[in-house]
């Protein structure tokens, strides 16, 4: 079977533990071929390419940072043509309306496929004045409607980014028989601007499409700093109108899309939310590599009596602040009580804040006149030699804690669990799904409740223990590689028997044998004709 996966911003360039599941599924079904169709975000990612295995056939990458101008200019009747799509999708984003702004959609994808790139026309007065005339129709909200063209240019320039993927080269079929055309599934491996690629094999030549969301792109788009990047916030307007785009965009995928699978229940309820149907879902958790935390997992060390453990990104999503005011109580109620915060990663401004928050709460302390002082909030990195590993970060102590207010998939909480540690989290996301009650839940900015779950298993070694048993049994069922791989394998078989709408195979499996695209003389027209009868006039 060939797998045309689908990315933005990650596999096969990015190496995050969220995205790192794409190398995973990919090396665990060898028996399939793999194509690649990889949005980039930046140069930098672009250098960063991991080592690919044999049956990934070809990877193609598409820039979106990179200006996307190919010369191209329209006719006047192309013009035309240009003017009444772009005006039927605007007026969907605008007025919240899905039909027109699918009609508008597909029908800028089929004059980019036909004439060739779309990137001087989205950029066109025309198109700004499109935009505006759609912004001030009946219908719209106060924010839109009273957009000023500043505003319309800078939604202008983000809408051309998000619509590259509608002029790309990747989707007919060519001589090698590359191209999202051909594939037998297309995988969607992210929401959002990466489905495009995916939605127009499907409208152009019938291809399933399989979208899987651990994190969902419209709700990562709504608590986004949409301004980082460019010194200042984009306007109210501005947000308003990329919102809109993102709900439609979002609503139109789960709509046409074969098959669902989101990470989480937690996702799920977002899909469905907008408009996708309970019998094309599925829920998949990500799949994590058991054997990296088996060594702690299956210890009888658990690790320091005293110890609290964070693991994790420090950034203001994870509320370090709540945390370090929770440790500040466990501490006056626990004198020894420690806690070690294992960062992979930081926002340098904010872990500066928690650092400074630490030294306040928490003045150095020594056993005696001559020991040096010591502070009990430890900022560490994973790789460091305390900690080389992420397995040892979690083993450092007998509980962890998850203090986020925004999560999706909790992985870290997972990591924890397949090492058998005890957790504390707050109830934010998929984490109470995740847990299973294996772990204490309170609720998110509540440092007293935090603290006094903390204490609770801090002060009961057994149950403590028995809560980390639980844990990874319950992670060691659901959230491995293999349960991922198996569950994928059967999605693409369930996919490939159901049919296509191609025109070539009139939706029958394996209609188009695989030796029809491998070089050799049976490739040729001529090949696959009977041989003319000897006793025919035209044989003699």
């Amino acid at each position: 079977m060939r797998i045309g996966l689908l990315t933005e911003g990650g596999y096969p360039y990015a190496t995050g533990e969220a995205r790192l599941w794409c190398d995973r599924l990919v090396r665990g079904l060898p028996q399939h071929e793999f194509e690649l169709y990889a949005l980039s975000r930046s140069a930098e990612q672009e250098r960063a390419r991991i080592p690919l295995p044999e049956h990934v056939t070809h990877v193609r990458t598409a820039p979106l940072w990179a200006p996307a101008d190919d010369g191209r200019t329209y006719s006047r009747r192309e013009r035309r043509r240009f003017a009444d799509c772009f005006k039927e999708l605007v007026h969907g984003i605008c007025a919240g309306a899905p039909d027109p702004f699918a009609a508008g959609l597909y029908g800028l994808a089929g004059l980019a496929r036909e004439q060739g790139g779309l990137y001087a026309a989205l950029r066109s007065e025309s198109a700004v004045r499109a935009l505006e005339a759609a912004c001030r129709a009946p219908g719209g909200s106060r924010t839109v409607q009273a957009a000023h063209v500043a505003d319309l240019l800078e939604f202008v320039d983000e809408l051309e980014r998000m619509l590259r993927p509608l002029s790309l080269d990747w989707y007919e079929e060519d001589a090698r028989g590359e191209g999202l055309g051909a594939v037998d599934v297309c995988h969607a491996a992210a929401g959002g601007v990466a489905v495009l690629p995916g939605l127009l094999a499907k409208r152009f030549f019938g291809v399933p499409l399989l979208v899987t969301e651990y994190g969902v792109q419209l709700r990562a788009h709504y608590l986004s700093h949409l301004g980082a990047g460019r010194g200042e916030e984009p306007r109210p307007a501005v947000r308003a109108l990329l919102a809109a785009f993102h709900l439609r965009l979002a609503s139109e995928i789960y709509a046409r899309a074969d098959f669902l699978t989101p990470g989480n229940a937690h996702a799920r309820r977002w899909q469905e939310r907008c408009g996708a149907t309970r019998d094309r879902l599925r829920t998949v958790y990500p799949g994590m590599e058991a054997d990296r935390f088996a060594t702690v997992g299956e210890s009888a060390d658990r690790g320091e009596p005293d110890t609290l453990v964070w693991v994790g990104r420090v950034e203001p999503a994870k509320d370090l602040i709540a945390l370090l005011h929770a440790f500040a109580e466990v501490r006056r109620a626990e004198p020894r009580a420690r806690l070690r915060i294992f960062a992979t990663a930081a926002d340098p401004g904010y872990l500066a804040d928690c650092r400074s928050l630490a030294a306040q709460l928490f003045p150095d302390e020594a056993a005696d006149s001559v020991t040096v002082g010591e502070n009990p909030v430890a900022f560490e990195e994973i790789g460091g030699p305390e900690a080389p590993s992420a397995a040892e970060a979690y083993g450092a102590g007998r509980v962890v804690v998850l203090s986020s207010v925004i999560e999706g998939f909790p992985i870290t909480l997972a990591e924890a669990m397949l090492c058998g540690r005890a957790t504390v989290s707050t109830d934010v996301g998929a984490v109470r799904e995740v847990i299973g009650g294996t772990g204490l839940v309170v609720p998110p900015r509540n440092p007293r409740a935090l603290a006094e779950a903390c204490l609770s298993l801090l002060g009961d070694a057994e149950r403590a223990e028995r809560l980390g048993a639980a844990a990874r049994a319950r992670a060691l069922e659901l959230f491995t590689v293999e349960q991922n791989v198996a569950a994928f394998q059967e999605i693409y078989l369930r996919l490939l028997a159901k049919g296509s709408q191609r025109p070539d195979g009139g939706g029958i499996p394996f209609a188009r044998p695989p030796e029809a695209r491998v070089p050799g003389h049976w490739t040729s027209p001529t090949w696959a004709k009977p041989a003319p009868d000897p006793t025919s006039e035209a044989a003699v």
